[in-house]
């Protein structure tokens, strides 16, 4: 098949998932087509079966902001047109999904199907909002296909838009060998010189991760043990989580370690990851953390009980149960027999259910599946 991904091209879950999926059907043989405003992080290298397009968006006087959503029409219609594309498949609802099928009408083909993946905050944030909320709930309805990635969001999706068409949930999903590339490039010792226990949370830095509850946590579990914490990522709350590290005494065991376009090595070197969010429609940073047999303590929201155990390969708590958290990182870092089993269970559920060998099976099979209607 030829098929067009479009995401974007940050640090965030749907890049990744869209970049991680054109990768895996490059592989099969299928002609991969990813249009963004920038090359995804996560296709910087080349790969064979895979071609880049950058949407360039004019300026003039006239615009106060420059059209890039008609831009990107033109360049999916320009696409079609040259590469006979079979599907446009459009990570993340705005505004890719009403490109594509502003796309679709002006190409006028029957035959080119389009699909939208609903990831999370296009549906509970940005696309709940007044503004957005109708044309969100259009492009969802009038695409030939909708995939969400949990059974929360699609249900979320159902409820916030009233939608009534079919939803069909394909989770997210991790490369199982991937890890091993990165198994020995993190130095442990150069975080935790005597030994400590290392805590570790990813995010793009939004109120909405709570990574104050994240420092307020580690801050609880460094009275009870010797621990240091990692944080990844970068974005808005940065400089409030930076003062609250200096004004809570815990800059000199606190790492602020940017933005990292790969994970796995951090993983490596961490005991525990944290991700205490008020909401996750999925949880992909801690499926990648289980992939490298790091159990999760998280908050109990939106989709994370669909990748986390309770009990087995992590906690799962309430929302602000800053006390709860702690004291279950307490518990799992000092039992060494308890923690080693949450990591083998944590990395058999990853294997188990999550394989990107199971899943992109799935998106062929759904692209099959219109093309022939």
């Amino acid at each position: 098949m030829k098929i067009c991904i479009v995401c974007y091209p940050t640090h965030g879950g749907s890049g990744v998932v869209a970049s991680e999926l054109a990768i895996g059907l490059a592989q099969k043989g299928h002609e991969l087509h990813i249009v963004s405003y920038a090359p995804p992080f996560r296709l910087r290298a080349f790969h064979q079966n895979i071609f880049l397009h950058e949407v360039d968006v004019a300026s003039y006087p006239l615009f106060k902001y420059p059209p890039y959503e008609l831009g990107l029409a033109t360049k999916l219609v320009e696409l079609a047109e040259t590469r006979d594309l079979d599907i446009i498949h459009a990570h993340y609802a705005v505004p890719h999904a009403a490109s594509a099928y502003l796309a679709k009408q002006i190409f006028n083909s029957r035959r080119l199907k389009t699909v939208t993946t609903l990831h999370g905050t296009d549906i509970t944030l940005v696309g709940a909002e007044p503004s957005f909320r109708r044309v969100v709930k259009f492009a969802i309805e009038q695409s030939d296909g909708v995939t969400a990635v949990s059974h929360y969001l699609k249900q979320r999706t159902i409820e916030e838009f009233d939608i009534k068409r079919e939803i069909r949930v394909i989770h997210n999903f991790i490369e199982l060998d991937r890890p091993d590339r990165n198994r020995n490039s993190c130095s442990r010792p150069a975080f935790a010189p005597e030994g400590e226990k290392i805590l570790m949370h990813a995010s793009n830095f939004r109120p909405v991760k709570r990574i104050g509850d994240v420092v307020r946590v580690y801050a609880r579990v460094r009275e009870r043990i010797p621990a240091k914490l990692l944080l990844i990522g970068d974005g808005p709350e940065r400089p409030h989580i930076q003062q609250l590290v200096k004004e809570m005494g815990l800059a000199s065991d606190v790492y602020f370690l940017g933005e990292q376009d790969q994970l796995e090595p951090l993983f490596f070197c961490t005991d525990l990851f944290l991700l205490p969010s008020e909401q996750e429609s999925f949880g992909l940073t801690a499926l990648e953390a289980m992939n490298c047999s790091v159990p999760v303590i998280a908050a109990d929201v939106g989709g994370l009980p669909e990748v986390i155990v309770h009990g087995e390969t992590g906690y799962l708590l309430p929302v602000g149960d800053i006390e709860g958290m702690a004291a279950k990182a307490v518990e799992l870092l000092s039992d060494p027999a308890r923690h080693s089993l949450f990591r083998t269970q944590a990395r058999r559920r990853a294997e188990q259910h999550f394989d990107a060998v199971r899943i992109i099976p799935q998106y062929e099979a759904f692209y099959e599946e219109l093309l022939n209607t």
